[in-house]
């Protein structure tokens, strides 16, 4: 670390006297001057300190940990670049910002095709490393109709989902080897407080575009001027999904979500565009098929009894009820349009992950096998029927968590929810996960017993549960 630091400031330096004898530099195009502009310094510093954390864990574990982690290096690398050329640069049309995020867009794929194909040991890092690439995006903002959340917002939300598989980490390594558990401390400071906080001071608006620099031109828009038609680009995952394109036609996107789409299709950018209507909304749709389109190819499963079930939902009904239904082997399923007055239900759900931003009256997962959820506030209940392997992490506050006649559940509590009322019934391997005092203390794992003693005592049987050895 003290090696890159004096590094870095050897090439200030250098840059500062190229300055001072060349031209002068304007700060509004020169390269050099909007290397040394405070917000590049600034980010610098954030991979410096926060990036090289990351990675000096990394070294101690080697495998596909380090190569995850290269790749994250060459994500915020490639970021910093995109940064100054913003401010050489103005505001490019949507077709421009396509061509501009391309080189982000591309390092985010070699991580997704680490999680693909056979499992590794090291999937949850993968999973955790790769799943949190997708808040660089907030680069991409461009206004409150682009169809994002704002800088800060995006940055925090999507370290929610990197953080279920960091919280697994976490607790899978915790007494086994130390390095693991430091990578998976630094990657969550990396973006909470790291990437967070940098966005908050500089641009929380998103980027700012110089006014009087060159204009980005689109690529293809010079190979059809030439006569010759642009090659199409390779389909690479986008931004905002952990999960290989969709055919194009699936599910219309929005804002920034098509930007990424057409990247992917291999037509030109500019076909097509057009505004998206209240109508072509996904939840005013009455087709709505969810995050996956009914028409894509399930994965395969050993057993057919999920895959015959019916077509995959994730729809509102009556404007009161989320229904999930069917959904195998997607880990990106959320739901980010809710309120306090509906509820979730969850069924026949197989090897996936849903995420519900949002506070919501009730959760109920139902049937439901290798199944995560994450949600923030619940104001009933979250109950888990007739399930098998479910993990449910609440990050906010939840009143009652039931569990019953389910094999195999993990709960993740957060400060908030530490007052819940958890019931259970026919149940067995439960065990629930709770924070440290502190922020960098480990999570404590609580067995809850389903075995239990019944004594006749003084006219009455006295019911104690059976303690175990390292429960």
């Amino acid at each position: 670390m003290d090696e890159k630091l004096i590094q870095r400031l050897e090439s200030a330096v250098a840059r500062l006297e190229a300055l001072s004898c060349g031209r002068g530099g304007s700060p509004d195009i020169g390269g050099d001057a909007a290397s040394l502009d405070p917000s590049i310094v600034a980010y610098e510093d954030l991979i410096a300190q926060f990036v090289g954390r990351v990675s000096s864990a990394a070294e101690k574990i080697g495998g596909q940990v380090l190569d995850v982690t290269k790749i994250i290096e060459q994500a915020f690398s490639t970021q910093k670049e995109l940064l100054i050329k913003v401010k050489q640069s103005q505001k490019p049309d949507m077709a421009g910002l396509v061509e501009f995020l391309k080189p982000l867009n591309e390092v985010i794929v070699k991580a997704t095709k680490m999680t693909e194909g056979r499992r590794s040991d090291f999937f949850n890092h993968l999973k955790a490393a790769t799943d949190s690439l997708t808040a660089l995006a907030w680069i991409a903002y461009s206004g409150k109709d682009c169809g994002m959340s704002m800088p800060i917002a995006h940055v925090e939300e999507s370290w929610q989902m990197a953080e279920f598989y960091s919280n697994k980490i976490l607790v899978e390594y915790r007494n086994k080897d130390a390095n693991h558990v430091e990578w998976a401390k630094a990657l969550k400071e990396l973006y909470i407080p790291g990437l967070r906080d940098y966005v908050k001071s500089h641009y929380p608006l998103g980027p700012v575009w110089s006014a009087s620099g060159k204009t980005v031109v689109f690529a293809a828009t010079k190979a059809s001027a030439s006569g010759a038609p642009a090659p199409p680009p390779p389909p690479p995952a986008s931004l905002f999904s952990s999960e290989p394109p969709k055919p194009s036609s699936s599910q219309p996107k929005e804002g920034m979500a098509a930007v990424f789409e057409e990247i992917n299709s291999g037509k030109p950018v500019t076909s097509g565009l057009r505004k998206v209507t209240a109508d072509m909304k996904t939840k005013n749709r009455a087709d709505r098929s969810g995050v996956v389109s009914a028409g894509e190819k399930e994965s395969r499963v050993s057993s057919s009894s999920f895959s015959k079930a019916g077509p995959p939902k994730l729809e509102l009904q009556m404007g009161r009820k989320w229904v999930v239904e069917n959904q195998i082997g997607k880990k990106n399923l959320v739901i980010d349009d809710c309120d306090a007055k509906q509820s979730v239900y969850i069924f026949g759900c197989k090897d996936s992950v849903l995420q519900i931003q949002g506070k919501v009256n009730n959760i109920t997962i139902d049937k439901c096998s290798k199944m995560g959820v994450v949600f923030k506030d619940v104001v009933a209940a979250c109950e888990i029927v007739n399930c098998n392997g479910i993990e449910v992490q609440c990050q906010g506050s939840a009143p009652t968590i039931s569990v019953d006649n389910t094999g195999g559940c993990q709960l993740y509590l957060s400060k908030d929810s530490l007052g819940a009322s958890i019931t259970t019934a026919k149940s067995s391997d439960i065990n629930v996960l709770v924070p440290g005092a502190g922020q960098d203390d480990d999570w404590g794992e609580h067995a809850l017993p389903h075995q239990y003693v019944h004594v006749y005592k003084d006219g009455q049987f006295v019911t104690t549960p059976v303690s175990h050895s390292g429960g």
